[in-house]
């Protein structure tokens, strides 16, 4: 069976005062008025779901964007917040329960109701219109929200933080799952036993791309943004333009966060991908009486006590009593045996990240690009940058612990918590991070790899950073592709950028297939001849119509991706290996074990990928192309399996959009699904994502008055500007 290789994903783990609605806002759908236009704030709905938002000033934006996301998406908007107050469990049962655990474990709600104090003033302002807009939404339409999800409300901006708090710092950071594997298999008798996996933490990727004038056929700088997530839960990504005075910006975000965090203006535009970041580490404690050793000494543990709510079958409330501790390090994550392990994260302190991204869209230059930067409120994440002026940028963005000694490997292990020399106190300025602006090269990459591989000839050197930094390799398949199609096109055309976005090729088969072919021709039965001829023929695509694929990666999977090369990865040839099949004698074993198995299950050996793999909706159920990260396809696509033998996509290409900082600029975008959760939440909209995905086409991004009133869905225009709660 082929098996999708996905993180452990658990369900993840109602602080503050009720924010009363000051204003009372109604809605009206009409005809848009250019002479009152600016007296007020509306939102145009195209026909493809996405919300064009248009207010005065940023309060009224900010309020339209939280009524915005509420049409879209109420009930998972609701859910998630009620997840980022800990009490999911009270509110829903006790499916819930973990996820209220960790939350509050990790001390989500009360980290957010400080952060809310910490907001500039003005930034404090729009979150709560943001909030305020959730609220107005769901008091005039309270129909549309599913009643088991109304207890929620209303919602606070103090919500909107800890949502987001939630997924940075304490899922896309911190992975749950991963934390929970790595202390569990800890040993007993060592700190150091247990080391974390050089890859990423997480499993959620991206791709990215900026191209130079230099580098571009038209003359003028160009930029791929392609985030690879689930399509569901808070993975789940939501398209607007939002525009007011100082800010026109289209993009996306995850659902329930209020600013962009992809996005691109008239003058410039960045992505951002899942970097090589280690921002976070676990300590073990021995635990003496009621506290732990520590630098020759006894320390307490700071306790806190909290009930915990889990509402059952019949209604009624369970109550837990729940004791929470810190140590010097952080929060007890675990405790078993004597001994326990505490979880330091990087940056906690730093409550401003979705103002950071807020001030990132309304720059018009690099320089005030970088302002924004500098201020490193943002957790994580590669920063890929292109403008009109021509610049490109690389940023290896993070708030990196300096770190007392140690490499990467290092860092990845559980640390010893008695001793406050491996206790990072401090975090590495703006200035320290790995950062390229307009390479000798003219393009910049980046697919999960370290920033070491962003382009050729290597435009950041590792030996200038500390070791801890980022790991020296290895760079994977789909980063090696990425690579390889910017160097093979010394002028790339804006077709040509969406083209190569699209690009299915496995570089996995590219390396392996000339060893493993020439092989089975000699040692191989009838079968494993038949599947020889299969895979000489095939394209070494996963497109619809490709027949090879699916052979070939069962017999991948059944080898097993660690096990596959003979010649590992080397960073003086980095874009060659691995390379060399490691031991031939299985691999024709497994070919022939292989080609029975797809011949069994599907009647024939060169079954089109598209009739196995499926873009299914309830409405459509279209063949799919592209595939994961071991196989090195550039179009990534996660699947799942079905009960018919079949594979049905659940993640990866999520939203896309590929830019040209032409005059006019051209922008083309997609997403994977439809631009909403709710049932009809978008009268005329048409749910076009999965023919495009299936077709391997990008969309226009109306951006114009003119392109919107053209692909007008319907009208919202609110009578008065809102105003923000007191």
């Amino acid at each position: 069976m082929i098996k999708l290789q996905l993180p452990n994903l658990r369900r993840w783990l109602r602080r503050g005062l009720a924010l009363l609605l000051s204003v009372a806002i109604t809605a009206t759908i009409g005809i848009y008025s250019p002479g009152v236009a600016k007296d007020r704030t509306e939102i145009l709905w195209d026909t493809n779901g996405v919300p064009h938002v248009y207010s005065a000033d940023a309060e009224g934006l900010f309020y339209a964007f939280g009524w915005a996301q509420m049409q879209s998406h109420a009930d998972l908007l609701l859910r998630l917040y009620g997840q980022a107050r800990g009490q999911a469990a009270e509110y829903w049962g006790e499916d819930y329960r973990e996820s209220d655990l960790w939350v509050r474990t990790v001390g989500v709600p009360e980290r957010a109701a400080e952060w809310y104090t910490a907001q500039s003033p003005d930034f404090r302002n729009n979150l709560d219109a943001f909030a305020t807009g959730i609220n107005a939404y769901a008091e005039t339409h309270p129909d549309t929200i599913d009643p088991s999800l109304s207890v929620v409300l209303p919602i606070t901006a103090v919500d909107v933080l800890a949502h987001g708090q939630r997924i940075l710092q304490f899922t896309f950071v911190t992975n749950p799952g991963e934390i929970e594997d790595l202390v569990s298999d800890a040993s007993e008798d060592t700190a150091q036993s247990t080391a974390r996996s050089l890859a990423p933490k997480h499993q959620p990727g991206s791709n990215a791309w900026a191209i130079a004038p230099e580098h571009s056929e038209n003359g003028h700088a160009m930029l791929l943004a392609n985030p690879h997530l689930f399509w569901s839960d808070m993975f789940r990504w939501y398209e607007a333009h939002l525009s007011a005075p100082g800010i026109n910006a289209y993009g996306a975000t995850l659902v329930g966060i209020p600013v962009l965090t992809i996005a691109f203006n008239d003058q410039l535009g960045w992505t951002n991908t899942v970097n090589t970041y280690d921002g976070w580490d676990a300590y073990q404690l021995d635990l003496v009486d009621d506290g732990y050793r520590w630098e020759g000494g006894i320390r307490d543990f700071e306790v806190t006590q909290q009930v915990l709510k889990v509402k059952q079958s019949d209604g009624t409330l369970r109550t837990e009593l729940l004791l929470l501790k810190r140590s010097v390090h952080g929060p007890v994550v675990k405790e078993t045996d004597g001994k326990a392990i505490a979880l330091r994260v990087a940056g906690l302190d730093r409550a401003s990240a979705l103002e950071e991204w807020w001030n990132m869209a309304r720059a018009t230059n690099l320089n005030e690009f970088e302002s924004a930067l500098r201020q490193l409120q943002i957790p994580m994440f590669t920063v890929m940058y292109a403008d009109r002026e021509g610049h490109i940028m690389h940023l290896f963005n993070g708030q990196v612990p300096v770190r007392s000694q140690g490499d990467f490997s290092d860092w990845s292990e559980v640390r010893a918590g008695d001793t406050a020399e491996t206790l990072w106190t401090e975090l590495h300025p703006y200035e320290d991070l790995p950062r390229v602006v307009d390479p000798a090269s003219g393009w910049l990459q980046n697919a999960n790899d370290s920033p070491w591989t962003t382009t050729f000839p290597t435009a950041i050197s590792s030996a200038d950073y500390p070791a801890y930094m980022a790991p020296a390799g290895p760079m994977a398949l789909r980063a090696q592709r990425s690579a390889q199609m910017l160097m093979q096109d010394d002028k790339i055309e804006f077709s040509e950028l969406i083209e190569y976005k699209h690009s299915t090729q496995m570089l996995l088969a590219a390396r392996l297939l000339d060893d493993l072919l020439p092989i089975a021709d000699q040692q191989g039965s009838e079968q494993v001849q038949q599947a020889v001829s299969v895979l000489r023929q095939w394209d070494l695509q996963t497109n619809a119509d490709s027949r090879g694929a699916v052979l070939f990666v069962r017999w991948a999977e059944t080898m097993g991706f660690s096990d596959l090369f003979a010649l590992p990865w080397d960073a003086a040839q980095p874009l060659s290996t691995p390379d060399g099949l490691a031991n031939p004698d299985k691999a024709i074993a497994v070919l022939e074990q292989a080609a029975a198995e797809i011949q069994a299950t599907y009647g024939r050996l060169d079954v089109a990928w598209g009739e196995v793999f499926r873009f299914q909706t309830e409405d459509v159920n279209l063949p799919a192309n592209g595939a994961d990260e071991p196989l090195g396809v550039f179009r990534t696509v996660w699947f799942e399996p079905t009960e018919d033998d079949q594979f049905t996509a659940n993640g990866g290409d999520s939203y896309v959009a590929a830019i040209e900082f032409s005059d006019p600029l051209q922008a083309k975008v997609s997403m994977s699904y439809v631009n909403a959760t709710q049932d009809q939440a978008i009268p005329g909209v048409k749910d076009q994502s999965s023919q495009q995905l299936s077709q391997q086409t990008l969309r226009p991004a109306w951006r114009s008055r003119a392109d919107i009133e053209a692909h007008l869905a319907f009208r919202e225009a609110f009578n008065d500007t809102p105003e923000a709660p007191n």
